[in-house]
């Protein structure tokens, strides 16, 4: 739903994927439009938030499993992530995510 990813990512989003490559907002919500970034299933393993800044940010980190979506053949992968987000919260916009840093884990 490109509506909800356009309300809840900040303008200033720096998106750091498993592999290490970098998008801002606009060029993550188009690698999603273009395929370039697809996800069958998320499912979250552990999670954790710590709440700062007189309840205005908060920092989130845990593990999820992301399955891709199937291949022709039927076949799918999972990629095992860790992941640090944080979130501030904006007086007209609300919650918005402003970083967000995975590191994929051994299978």
């Amino acid at each position: 739903d490109y509506a909800v990813l356009e309300k809840v990512l900040g303008d200033d989003l720096v998106y750091t994927h498993g592999d290490g490559h970098e998008n801002t907002k606009i060029e993550y919500i188009q690698s999603i439009k273009e395929g370039k970034s697809q996800y069958g299933k998320i499912e979250i393993d552990a999670l954790n938030v710590r709440i700062y800044n007189d309840d205005k940010t908060a920092v989130v980190n845990g593990t999820i499993r992301i399955t891709s979506p199937p291949k022709p053949d039927g076949s799918t992968s999972v990629a095992r992530i860790k992941y640090v987000v944080v979130q501030i919260k904006d007086k007209k916009k609300g919650w918005q995510v402003v970083l967000w840093q995975a590191q994929k884990q051994a299978s």
